[in-house]
C-alpha cells in the first residue's frame, strides 16, 4: 500500500497497524513520491484529500496505473474535496478510516 498523508498523527497510526497487520507500506510526501512508486505499483493508494496536495497529478497518476484509491476527508471539508471523490474507489471520513483501518490494510479496496 502506498499511503499519501500528511498528518503525523495518522502517519503514525498508519505505520503502526500496518506493521501489526504485516502489510507492506510506503509512504509518499510528493506527487513525484507518488509518480516514482507507479513503477511497482500498490495494491492501492491511501490519499488524504485535507493534505492541499496537487490531486489531479496523483488520481491521474493512479488511473493510469490502474491503483485503486483509498480516499479520506472530514466531515468539516466533505463539500470542499467532493469534486475529488468520483475519481476514487472510496472515500471515507477520518473516524471511518480508524474504525477500518486493519481491515483495508489487510484487504485491500475494490477498485
Amino acid at each position: 500500500m502506498l499511503a499519501v498523508v500528511k498528518d503525523l498523527f495518522f502517519v503514525a497510526r498508519i505505520r503502526e497497524t500496518a506493521r501489526l497487520a504485516g502489510v507492506p507500506l510506503t509512504f509518499a510526501k510528493t506527487p513525484d513520491d507518488v509518480d516514482a512508486a507507479m513503477g511497482d505499483p500498490p495494491r492501492f493508494i491511501l490519499l488524504d484529500l485535507t493534505a492541499g496536495l496537487d490531486y489531479a497529478r496523483i488520481l491521474d497518476a493512479a488511473d493510469t496505473a490502474r491503483v485503486p484509491v483509498l480516499a479520506f476527508t472530514t466531515h468539516a471539508l466533505a463539500r470542499e474535496t467532493q469534486p475529488w471523490h468520483a475519481r476514487c474507489a472510496r472515500v471515507v471520513t477520518k473516524e471511518t478510516l480508524t474504525q477500518e483501518l486493519p481491515t483495508l490494510l489487510r484487504e485491500g479496496v475494490a477498485g
